[in-house]
């Protein structure tokens, strides 16, 4: 009889060690303590400096600023193709709205922008590049003038790119 009693008991002691005995002999590591910061404008320390915010004026010279400068549109651009396998270059003057055709790629010209007050230093141009064989667009977007390869087309035989705007 004590061994009927004893058996389930000592099944269940071993159940309840198991879990104890899986577990890691590492010692578990405190929760790091993590420091906030206080807003210096609910400090009670006079210390603590408080950074103002910027007035209106000043905002509105942050989002001028950002906005670049101001620009005029020109009624053209000059545009450059290079045909990278026969190393052939082609200049072509468009108009607003007007398409050129450069080998199989067809370049539709939207706008041509430059800065207002210095009209020789850059040209934007909206630009949309179809290639007519693959029947897709390789490139539609605005490509400047003095930085080429930030808004690059990227085709292997073909290049396109800005050259400067049409102010007459």
């Amino acid at each position: 009889m004590i061994g009927r009693l004893l058996a389930p008991a000592l099944c269940l002691a071993m159940l309840t060690a198991l879990p104890a005995l899986a577990q890691d002999e590492e010692e578990p590591q405190d929760a790091p303590v993590i420091d906030f910061e206080m807003d210096p404008a609910f400090s009670d320390d006079p210390n603590d400096v408080v950074v103002a915010e910027p007035s209106a004026a000043e905002r509105q010279a942050a989002v001028a600023a950002a906005r670049g400068p101001e620009t005029s549109r020109a009624k053209g651009a000059n545009l450059r193709g290079l045909d990278k396998v026969t190393g052939q270059l082609l200049d072509f003057t468009m108009a607003a709205g007007e398409k050129a055709e450069f080998g199989r790629l067809q370049v539709t010209l939207a706008e041509c922008r430059y800065p207002a007050k210095d009209p020789e230093s850059d040209a934007y141009a909206e630009l949309t590049v179809f290639d007519t064989r693959a029947n897709h667009t390789v490139f539609a977007g605005w490509m400047i003038a003095s930085s080429p390869a930030l808004s690059a087309m990227d085709d292997p035989r073909y290049d396109v790119w800005v050259m400067s705007c049409n102010r007459g």
